[in-house]
């Protein structure tokens, strides 16, 4: 039986309540995926296969992750 991926609920805050360095009430999970979709010339399929693996890190490893991608 496969296990169960618990979703990460940091993903569904606006970035504004995560991060003190944005005032976005954007979602986490938007804010990388309008990111992303930017970059790819909205490419919807090259997106999805950037944005997933951000999916299921955990907590402080997407917090860093998303301070590189996004922190201007």
């Amino acid at each position: 039986m496969a296990a169960a991926v618990e979703m990460n609920s940091v993903l569904d805050e606006s970035m504004k309540d995560v991060f003190d360095w944005s005032d976005a009430k954007t979602p986490v999970r938007d804010a990388i995926w309008n990111h992303f979709m930017d970059a790819d010339n909205h490419d919807t399929d090259k997106t999805a296969d950037e944005v997933a693996p951000y999916m299921t890190m955990d907590e402080a490893k997407l917090k860093d992750e998303v301070t590189k991608l996004l922190k201007a």
